[in-house]
C-alpha cells in the first residue's frame, strides 16, 4: 500500500497502467498520484488521480501525421488516469509548467524508473524559472478566490483548500526562489515562516476535511483571508517574465532523443 492509497484502489491503478503499456505499446516512465491525495487534503471519498509520462517506440515519432501525445482512460468511478507522451513532457518543463514539476515531486508514486527520473528532475531543476512558476500559481490563486470567497461574508470552507494551496506555493516561491516546490500542502508549510495562529487554523481546517466528506460552510477565516492576500499582493508587484537559456532546448532535444532510443 502506498501512502493513503487503498490497497485495492492501488493494484486497480496499476492494472490499468500495465494494460495501457501493452495496448497503446508505451514505456512508461512514471507514474503518480495528484490532487487532494497527493496534495495533502484528502477527503474520505476523494478520487484517484493518477498521471503518467510515457515514451513510445522510435517509429511512431517517425512520422508526418499529427499524433496524440496524450492518453487518457474514460474516467470510471472514482479513477481518473492520463499521461503526456515524452515530447510533451519535455516540451512543458520548458515553459517551464508547474504542472509536471508537481508530478515529479508527488510524494505518491505508482510507476517510477530511477535513471529516467532521476534525467528529468535534473533537467527540471534548471528549468524552474521561480517566477514562471509564480504567474501559475498567482493567476491560479486569483481565481480561485474570485470564485469561492472574495464578496461573501459565508463560505464552503473546503475550497479554501483551492486558494491556499497556490497561495502557499507563492510564499515557497519568495523565500525559497529557484527550488522545486513540493506537491504536499504540509511540505509547502514545513519549508517557508508561518504565524502560529495561521498554521493552527490551517493544521485543523485539514483534520476536518480528512474526516468527512463535506467540511461545510462558514464565517471566512481571518487568519487565512490575511495570509492570501499578503502572497497575493507580493506576487502582484513581481517581473513575471521568464529568463531564458538558450542551451536548454538543444538540451531537451538530446534528452528526448535519449528517452525515445530507450535510455
Amino acid at each position: 500500500m502506498i501512502a493513503s492509497i487503498p490497497p485495492g484502489a492501488h493494484a486497480r491503478i496499476l492494472a490499468d497502467l500495465d494494460r495501457i503499456e501493452r495496448e497503446d505499446h508505451v514505456r512508461i516512465l512514471f507514474a503518480i498520484e495528484s490532487g487532494s491525495r497527493a496534495w495533502g487534503f484528502p477527503s474520505p471519498d476523494s478520487d484517484y488521480d493518477a498521471r503518467f509520462v510515457y515514451v513510445r517506440e522510435v517509429d511512431w515519432y517517425l512520422s508526418l501525421a499529427p499524433r496524440r501525445d496524450v492518453i487518457e482512460l474514460p474516467i470510471d468511478g472514482d479513477f481518473d488516469i492520463n499521461g503526456w507522451d515524452i515530447r510533451k513532457a519535455l516540451g512543458l518543463l520548458l515553459k517551464p509548467n508547474p504542472v509536471l514539476l508537481e508530478w515529479l515531486a508527488s510524494p505518491i508514486r505508482y510507476r517510477w524508473d530511477d535513471v529516467a527520473c532521476a534525467r528529468l528532475e535534473a533537467f527540471a531543476r534548471r528549468t524552474a524559472y521561480a517566477h514562471a512558476c509564480l504567474s501559475h500559481y498567482q493567476s491560479l490563486a486569483r481565481r480561485m478566490w474570485g470564485e469561492f470567497v472574495a464578496d461573501r461574508e459565508t463560505v464552503n470552507l473546503k475550497k479554501y483548500f483551492y486558494i491556499l494551496r497556490p497561495a502557499m506555493c507563492i510564499a515557497w516561491i519568495r523565500e525559497r526562489p529557484g527550488e522545486i516546490l513540493p506537491m504536499r500542502l504540509q511540505d509547502l508549510m514545513a519549508g517557508v515562516e508561518l504565524a502560529p495562529a495561521f498554521r493552527d487554523e490551517v493544521e485543523s481546517l485539514i483534520v476536518r476535511k480528512a474526516q468527512m466528506s463535506e467540511v461545510g460552510n462558514g464565517a471566512r477565516i481571518v487568519a487565512l483571508d490575511d495570509f492570501i492576500q499578503r502572497e497575493l499582493a507580493w506576487a502582484g508587484t513581481q517581473d513575471l517574465r521568464k529568463p531564458v537559456d538558450p542551451g536548454l532546448s538543444a538540451e531537451a532535444d538530446a534528452l528526448f532523443r535519449w528517452f525515445v532510443r530507450g535510455g
